[in-house]
């Protein structure tokens, strides 16, 4: 996975939980990129259809919450990208 905008996903307990129930994956982006930026980045990278990206920044770092469409479970793009 190269890019400078998501730098990585989060594999917490519950970014797991969150996966599977609302289909959504947690990543860790960089500061300075918007909720549209995050969108098409994951869009071109992973070729899954993005609902909705909700930011927090804490404590330093800026988390996505990234909501996948329906037709793509998150759990085929946590398998992808080696998180399960």
């Amino acid at each position: 996975m190269e890019s400078k905008l998501l730098k990585y996903p989060l594999s917490t307990e519950k970014s797991l939980r969150i996966m599977e129930a609302q289909n959504q994956l947690v990543f860790i982006v960089d500061l300075k990129a918007t909720k549209i930026q995050i969108k098409s980045e994951f869009e071109k990278m992973f070729k899954a259809k993005v609902k909705a990206v909700n930011t927090v920044i804490t404590k330093g770092k800026k988390k996505a919450y990234i909501t996948i469409s329906k037709e793509t479970p998150a759990l085929d793009i946590a398998t992808q990208l080696g998180m399960m």
